[in-house]
């Protein structure tokens, strides 16, 4: 006679479920670094615990086009969606870097979620001659 299956979970901790459950985070802090090559987008909870990540590299941009405004929108899209599904509402969004993805990440965070109401707060920083024109017309 063969023994029964064992339910998943079901051992000595008596938890239902074998996963984590997930974290309610309702602010946090999004860090973008942006360079020629590619365009990194981490988000952090206050106390600056990552929470998501992603790059262009990660999204299967290879060589060259790790460095387009489109890899760069790609990279902040796959990094929110995952922070937006445990309840973050509020971010604050820290830009370091001269490249080409700056203004493609704002725009993307922006998008991320239509249905609410939005307050931003956008802290840019180093900003050479005539960028934050520029920054400040994307937002």
């Amino acid at each position: 006679m063969a023994k029964p299956i064992p339910k998943v979970g079901s051992r000595r901790s008596g938890r239902s479920s074998a996963r984590k459950s997930a974290r309610r985070i309702p602010k946090g802090v999004i860090h973008v670094q942006a360079s020629f090559n590619n365009t990194i987008v981490t988000v952090t909870d206050v106390r600056g615990r990552v929470i998501s990540w992603s790059s262009t590299g990660t999204c299967g941009f290879k060589g060259t086009r790790r460095g387009t405004p489109f890899a760069a929108q790609t990279a902040a899209g796959n990094a929110i969606r995952a922070v937006v599904d445990q309840g973050m509402q509020r971010a604050e969004v820290m830009i370091k870097g001269p490249g080409l993805g700056r203004d493609a990440t704002l725009r993307a965070i922006r998008r991320s979620d239509s249905k609410r109401p939005y307050y931003g707060r956008f802290i840019l920083s180093p900003l050479m001659k005539g960028q934050a024109d520029t920054i400040g017309i994307a937002i």
